[in-house]
């Protein structure tokens, strides 16, 4: 897990998405957002990464819901 306001650059054919969650997570939730970069900031979680298509971020929200997180917001990167 990282600290800090490092951000990725556009990398394949996705969107990269910031996605704010409440909470500072433990690595333990790393498996369930595989391929996103976690680092926890104020209280809260920033998960960083591309996503292909509106289903994947469906996918990823749904995600958050069944783990019983609060979703803060969802942002593509500039």
């Amino acid at each position: 897990m990282r600290r800090g306001g490092e951000q990725r650059a556009r990398k394949g054919t996705g969107t990269v998405y910031r996605i704010v969650v409440r909470g500072e997570l433990s690595g333990r939730y790393a498996p369930a957002f595989e391929g996103m970069e976690m680092e926890t900031e104020a209280g809260r979680t920033v998960l960083t990464g591309e996503v292909i298509d509106q289903p994947h971020l469906h996918g990823i929200i749904e995600r958050i819901g069944s783990l019983g997180l609060d979703l803060v917001s969802i942002e593509p990167c500039p």
